[in-house]
Formats: structure tokens, C-alpha cells, sequence
């Protein structure tokens, strides 16, 4: 308060000062020169008032709407098509057996996307694991601005998949529903300097078809009795952390941690780091983790790549994304 005061006592001493000078100037100025004076001064005020703090969003919280194994915050801008390549390797406990898992089981994933809207992105992708069918919807809710007023970013992202593998004797999938599974997650960063971005994302997957197993009981028709050793709800939490090291390289970090305590075949957590190359209409990103699906869902409720060892060898394996981006 005390410079805004110091301000206009400053700028009324002027404008006195200034007013003073044309009571006793020569009557050969024209209300021309008046008018030219007024309007100088007046400019001259304005120019020292405070300028409005800006309401635009801060712009690359992250490179691309990856990162690693998970989404980020980001939807591209309107009429993006981008294209998506991912690649998992086999873990590498076979050392050099399969040559660190370069030579061992790998699972691919194209992915087609679009933003037909502002902060809306839709997609479809394909992934060789069970050949499994996505569809997918992106939506920025929020986003974090320049002044403060809006401290983070906020995006909700939902998938349906669907397993399209050849099932001969019915055993896997006995209804068509069975090949379903959905997920969601709400994803909130923060942008925290030009070199640092944050993000963490809560996510509800859901299973139309849960692992079972005999109970040893009968019912009274005579059947067998099966019980569920997984829920069809899993709940996880993810953390990621981008670090920018230069221009156009960062530094990517993600931890997801599952919430959900199921009676047996608990999914692992994944610990992933990588670097990511970026130019104005590629990405690349080198990642080494413990998820090996790709589709998310199937990440969160099936992953046993266990990066602790606590059920033996630690699994880690290798992969990257390729990214390719068209403006129209």
C-alpha cells in the first residue's frame, strides 16, 4: 500500500507542476499543445499504474501427454493427431541367456489420437499383449495459471479395452463381457519452476471377470463352490516427476503403489525412471520399469513384475515410447 500511495503523490506533484507551467506559458500555445500536454500526462500516468497480473496457463508442465507408463495432465491442442509406438522388452533375469530380455517376450502398442476440440482428446489403440483393443477420452478440466489463482492442473482420463484373443474352448472368456475391463483416473500437476513438474493420479480399474479359485465346498445342487481370490475393483496411486535437463532433454520418474488388498495375487508395485528426447514434433522416451502391458488397466490389477524381490528375483526390463505429432 505504501507505494501505490507514494505513486499517485508522486504523480499529483506532476501533474500540478505541469498544470503551473500552462497557467504561465505564452498565450501563443494553441489548444493543440493543450490538448497534446493532457494527453502526454495522462499516458504518463497510466504508464506507472501496476500492469494486471495474467490469468494464461503455464505452458509445458510436460512434453507430451506420456509419461513413461502413465498419462500426464497434458491434452495437445486443438486438431492434433498424434501417433503413438510403445515397446516392452523382457526382463532381463535371464541375463545373457535372452540378452538382458532384448531377445526375450516383448509386447508392442500402436495408439491412434486426435483432439477434435479444445481440451478434449479421444483415441483407439491396439496392443499385442492378448490382442487387446482400447478406446479412450482425455479431458483437461483445469489448468494451472500464470498469476496463481489456479494452483494445479487437472485432467480426467478414462479406458475401456477389450481382449480380442481366439478363446477355442470357452474356458477364458465364457461371455463376451468376461474380455472387458475399464479404468479411470484423475490426473493433478503442478508445474513448480521451469525445470521441475510434478503429478500424482488416483485410478480405479475394473475387472468384469476375477481370478477365482475352489474353496473345497459344495453347494447344495452339488456344484463346486468358487471363491474370488481378486476383487473386480482395484484402486492404485500414481507419482511421476519430470526434471528438465536441457532443451530437449528431461529426466522422467514414476512411482504406482496399488491400494487394493486382494486375498491373493496382489499386483506389484512399478518403479520406472527414463529420458526423454524431444523436438517440436517428435518424442522419444527410454524407460526402465516393471510394467510390461502397456494398457493400464491390465498394468495396475495384473502386473508381477515385482521391483522389490520380496516374491524372488526382482523383474525389471526395458522399453520405449515413440511419439510423433501432426498439427492441422
Amino acid at each position: 500500500m505504501k507505494n501505490y500511495t507514494n505513486g499517485n503523490l508522486r504523480t499529483f506533484i506532476k501533474a500540478f507542476l505541469i498544470g503551473c507551467l500552462l497557467m504561465v506559458a505564452k498565450t501563443g500555445y494553441t489548444q493543440t499543445d493543450s490538448s497534446k500536454a493532457t494527453t502526454q500526462d495522462t499516458t504518463a500516468v497510466q504508464a506507472e499504474q501496476p500492469k494486471p497480473a495474467t490469468k494464461k496457463p503455464v505452458r509445458n508442465t510436460f512434453e507430451n501427454m506420456w509419461i513413461l507408463d502413465n498419462q500426464t495432465v497434458i491434452v495437445p491442442i486443438h486438431k492434433t493427431f498424434q501417433l503413438d509406438f510403445m515397446h516392452r522388452f523382457g526382463t532381463w533375469n535371464n541375463g545373457y541367456q535372452d540378452f538382458f530380455g532384448l531377445f526375450g517376450g516383448i509386447n508392442m502398442r500402436l495408439g491412434f489420437n486426435y483432439v477434435p476440440i479444445d481440451k478434449l482428446l479421444v483415441g483407439v489403440s491396439f496392443t499385442e499383449y492378448n490382442l487387446t483393443w482400447e478406446g479412450y477420452a482425455k479431458y483437461a478440466l483445469i489448468k494451472q495459471t500464470q498469476d496463481g489463482s489456479i494452483p494445479v492442473s487437472a485432467t480426467y482420463y478414462g479406458d475401456i479395452s477389450i481382449d480380442t484373443k481366439e478363446d477355442p474352448n470357452g474356458t477364458l472368456y465364457p461371455n463376451f463381457s468376461d474380455r472387458l475391463m475399464y479404468f479411470h483416473q484423475l490426473i493433478i500437476a503442478r508445474k513448480i519452476s521451469d525445470k521441475f513438474s510434478v503429478q500424482i493420479a488416483p485410478s480405479v480399474t475394473h475387472v468384469n471377470s476375477a481370478q477365482g479359485y475352489l474353496t473345497g465346498d459344495t453347494a447344495s445342487d452339488g456344484s463346486k463352490i468358487v471363491g474370488k481370490s481378486m476383487h473386480h475393483d482395484h484402486y492404485a496411486i500414481a507419482f511421476s516427476g519430470k526434471m528438465k535437463l536441457s532443451n530437449t532433454l528431461n529426466l522422467l520418474v514414476n512411482y504406482d503403489q496399488p491400494l487394493t488388498k486382494h486375498i491373493t495375487n496382489n499386483p506389484a508395485p512399478n518403479i520406472s525412471a527414463g529420458l526423454e528426447v524431444n523436438t517440436s514434433s517428435h518424442v522419444f522416451q527410454i524407460i526402465v520399469g516393471n510394467y510390461r502391458f502397456i494398457t493400464p488397466s491390465r498394468n495396475n490389477y495384473y502386473n508381477n513384475n515385482d521391483p522389490t524381490g520380496y516374491h524372488g528375483i526382482s523383474s525389471f526390463l526395458i522399453g520405449f515410447n515413440l511419439i510423433r505429432l501432426w498439427n492441422f
